[in-house]
């Protein structure tokens, strides 16, 4: 399988575990087959995961785990594993981890078992990509270039940065020349970008994560797989704008922060744009509908676009995989994205 793809029908979590990279030569898939053969087996992986099993598949527990034990090889507490991790420039040969891997699960079990209650947040910056093409369809369609931009589910802020990076596609390019992030390879041949100016940018997030901070720009990094070093780097860059510009992320739910930010007034001629990305499958589906509902009644009141980033999981409940992440404006298919962000094959 495909990086990122998950097979939802899975009977086990060891199912999960063996389909998530099926046969990919990397570290995670690498340590997930012999998780899966502990967690057979009765061993540590089994007391980690305890409880899990019949968790809906998109939460991904073993990716939070994962991301858990990076955190550690991060704060420099397992050296013994550093050399496995190729972002920390590490070369060994990943199918050799497991045994240096497990006697650290063996010491720190329950901050690993502490860590399956966090949700992911990549906060990828490359999927702002999404957000650009459904932004420029809305300016075009509504001749407004002045956005006001609201992203729940925003962890720290980087995609609200969109205005800030640079992206280069087939036959177009976007944002400052002088971007410290640029992204490459973005695809959407056909593809015309709009102009327009960001007046207001504000997120929410039930956990915030300070990017201003070490422990924050540490945080995100854990949630990013160890041997894309492509996405540490445009990670990096990110960071370093998200700390030159910084934004307001608010401690809040989706729905309740949406509905109480479209109360507020707005200026005659901007555009408010709600955006999410990759985080409608953490959401119950009563936030997804409550989010939903709080944008279907403001848009009588101003000029509203809803950009969204996200997989059908409602289609992959009978057909075991969700697919590629799509790029919606207001409901309507724009394109088909990866999984983090470039290249989008646009409508």
């Amino acid at each position: 399988m495909g990086q990122g793809v998950v097979d939802v029908a899975g009977e086990t979590l060891a199912d999960r575990f063996r389909a998530h990279f099926g046969p990919e030569d990397h570290l995670y898939a690498a340590l997930l087959a012999r998780m899966a053969d502990d967690w057979e087996a009765g061993g540590v992986t089994r007391e980690i995961f305890d409880g899990w099993q019949d968790a809906p598949a998109q939460l991904m527990p073993h990716l939070r785990m994962l991301a858990g034990l990076f955190r550690i090889v991060l704060r420099g507490e397992a050296p013994q594993l550093e050399g496995f991790y190729p972002a920390l420039g590490g070369d060994l040969d990943p199918r050799d981890a497991w045994d240096a891997v497990r006697p650290v699960l063996l010491a720190r079990r329950d901050e690993l078992r502490s860590s399956l209650a966090v949700a992911p947040q990549t906060n990828e910056p490359a999927r702002t990509l999404a957000l650009l093409i459904g932004v420029s369809d809305a300016v075009h369609r509504s001749g407004l270039n002045r956005v006001r931009l609201l992203e729940p589910g925003a962890s720290g802020g980087l995609g609200l940065l969109v205005d800030r990076y640079r992206f280069v596609g087939e036959g177009w390019s976007a944002g400052p020349v002088e971007a410290t992030l640029v992204v490459p390879g973005c695809g959407a041949e056909g593809f015309r970008p709009e102009s327009f100016e960001v007046v207001e940018r504000r997120g929410c997030d039930l956990a915030p994560v300070d990017t201003s901070s070490a422990e924050g720009g540490e945080y995100l990094t854990s949630f990013v797989w160890p041997w894309q070093r492509e996405r540490h780097a445009r990670l990096t860059a990110a960071l370093t704008v998200a700390r030159e510009h910084p934004v307001v992320v608010d401690r809040a739910p989706a729905s309740q922060w949406v509905a109480e930010r479209l109360a507020e007034p707005v200026p005659d001629g901007v555009l408010t744009v709600v955006w999410h990305s990759v985080t409608r499958m953490y959401w119950p589906a009563e936030e997804t509908a409550a989010v939903d509902d709080a944008v279907r009644v403001a848009r009588g009141r101003m000029p509203l676009a809803h950009v969204a980033f996200e997989h059908d999981w409602a289609a992959a409940s009978g057909s075991g995989s969700p697919g590629l992440p799509r790029v919606e404006l207001d409901g309507e298919v724009l394109g088909v994205g990866d999984h983090h962000g470039p290249p989008v094959r646009w409508s």
